[in-house]
């Protein structure tokens, strides 16, 4: 883990497997706990060059990992996020 709480130092995150990672292509948005997770969830559009099938794939990947951390989200569709009611965004 990096000097602050949920992030990840670049080694670390050279260092783990593409299925890691929401979007796993372009490596981005890291699934590995619960806060990274609701980061993922929180920053997905922010997410650029990547197609509706790769977005389709990541959603499914935050839902695999968030069920794995036990986490609810309202959203059933990447588009859905954004609008109410939503999944909160996480405490700071």
């Amino acid at each position: 883990m990096g000097a602050a709480t949920g992030q990840i130092s670049s080694r670390a995150a050279r260092e783990l497997p593409d299925s890691a990672f929401a979007f796993p292509a372009k490596r981005k948005e890291p699934l590995t706990d619960a806060s990274h997770v609701r980061n993922a969830l929180a920053r997905f559009d922010q997410v650029h060059d990547v197609s509706d099938a790769e977005r389709d794939q990541a959603f499914a990947n935050i839902l695999a990992a968030a069920k794995h951390y036990d986490l609810g989200v309202a959203e059933k569709d990447w588009r859905q996020l954004g609008k109410r009611p939503h999944t909160p965004n996480p405490a700071h």
